[in-house]
């Protein structure tokens, strides 16, 4: 039978002990660490993969969107790793360059060893350590088995707030009409060949004659690099992908996607374009949202809020693929919105940031918030809060607004208002 429980109890050698455990080493993982030790801590980053950047590299999602404020780490980023795409000042331009998700990730490994971050790979998150209603650190499942990494303050950044979830902290995932969350895609890239190439559709795999019968609808791709590539955007796999079945399913859609997409744009529109990249695994868009101290909503982006504890600023569109798998997509332009250090507290657990795409927002403002350079942004001021409660020996709840603006302007951090 399935439906039953075992209990496991164990002793877990203590592997390592900081003053800020990140769990998760994607935008918000890398930036909350690069935030921490910046600010004098012992950071310790656990990384499930064997990369940092996360769906930037691991995803193949190598284009980051426009947010409308480059500033911060996110700049930083920017001008040492792509410099010919920095703006001129922080809000002059919503920049939206593509990369090669192979250099950035070699960019990362280098970035986090000058920041003195020591990050471990191959370790995933298994269960957070309390005490009472506070997290003191996690266990995490390592190429040596179980190990305990402990510390004063966690991050999480698993995108599906993992640590959270197990610390008790309450979620939300999804449309509130039908808990439907955005659908799954698994990006790849093209190579012009500069010659006609052979054409591969295996049996199982749809051919598709028009546009409209494309898993999106759309043609959308990217070819910015001026090396021939071709980054292509064009899957669509309806669940949700913190659940065990849906990204079982996912994993093998949408890989018979990519070859039945790559044979519609051979015989259409890119006939010497091979398929020369496929990422490890699927993009995951939209689990869970943790229920914080604040929730952002589409009120808050489409009137253009401003909060006195802002963290972040984007004015990223709306931006959702049909959570039913349909070929559509709702897009929304904005204006401009703030997001506050409350949407990443939860409510009543304390040692625990929540830094990503998990933190505290309702379906459709998470569409919009979602997106790389945000999570930077996050991550960026997860990795200084710790820092602050920390020093100041207070909750991550009570650290200083005034503090955190100050160390986040120190770092390069700039509002636009």
């Amino acid at each position: 039978m399935a439906n039953h429980e075992i209990v496991m109890q164990r002793a877990v050698p203590v592997h390592d002990a900081a003053d800020v455990i990140v769990v998760g080493g994607g935008p918000a993982g890398t930036a909350a660490a690069i935030g921490a030790a910046r600010c004098g801590r012992k950071t310790v980053l656990l990384e499930h993969t064997g990369q940092l950047g996360g769906m930037g590299t691991l995803g193949n999602v190598s284009v980051f969107m426009g947010v409308g404020n480059v500033t911060g780490i996110y700049r930083e980023i920017i001008s040492e790793f792509l410099p010919n795409s920095l703006p001129g000042s922080h809000h002059e331009s919503a920049i939206a360059p593509q990369y090669s998700p192979f250099e950035l990730r070699h960019y990362l490994n280098g970035k986090l060893e000058k920041e003195g971050v020591q990050v471990y790979y191959h370790v995933s998150f298994v269960s957070a350590i309390m005490e009472q209603r506070r997290v003191t650190g996690v266990i995490a499942n390592t190429r040596e088995g179980l190990r305990a990494f402990e510390g004063r303050v966690v991050i999480d950044c698993t995108g599906d707030a993992r640590v959270a979830v197990d610390a008790g902290v309450p979620t939300r995932s999804g449309r509130d009409e039908d808990g439907l969350t955005q659908p799954m895609t698994l990006m790849f890239m093209m190579q012009d060949t500069g010659k006609p190439v052979r054409q591969y559709l295996p049996e199982d795999c749809d051919r598709y004659e028009k546009v409209e019968q494309l898993p999106q609808g759309r043609n959308l791709h990217w070819s910015m690099m001026d090396n021939g590539t071709l980054l292509v955007n064009m899957t669509r796999v309806k669940g949700n992908g913190a659940r065990i079945e849906d990204i079982n399913y996912a994993e093998k859609e949408a890989l018979r996607q990519v070859f039945s997409v790559v044979n519609y744009l051979q015989r259409t529109s890119h006939p010497n374009h091979i398929l020369s990249h496929v990422a490890g695994q699927v993009g995951v868009r939209e689990t869970n949202q943790i229920i914080g101290r604040y929730t952002l909503t589409e009120e808050d982006l489409t009137s253009g809020r401003r909060f006195a504890d802002v963290v972040a600023q984007t004015n990223y569109e709306i931006d959702i693929h049909s959570p039913t798998g349909d070929a559509n997509t709702d897009e929304r332009k904005l204006d401009g919105y703030d997001i506050p250090y409350r949407c990443m507290l939860p409510a009543d657990v304390g040692g625990l940031i929540v830094a990503g795409r998990s933190i505290s927002a309702t379906h459709v403002a998470m569409s919009s918030m979602r997106v790389q350079a945000t999570c930077y942004a996050l991550g960026q001021a997860a990795g200084i809060a710790a820092a602050i409660a920390i020093e100041t020996d207070v909750p991550p709840a009570d650290i200083s607004i005034a503090q955190l603006h100050s160390l986040m302007a120190r770092q390069g951090v700039l509002f636009a208002r």
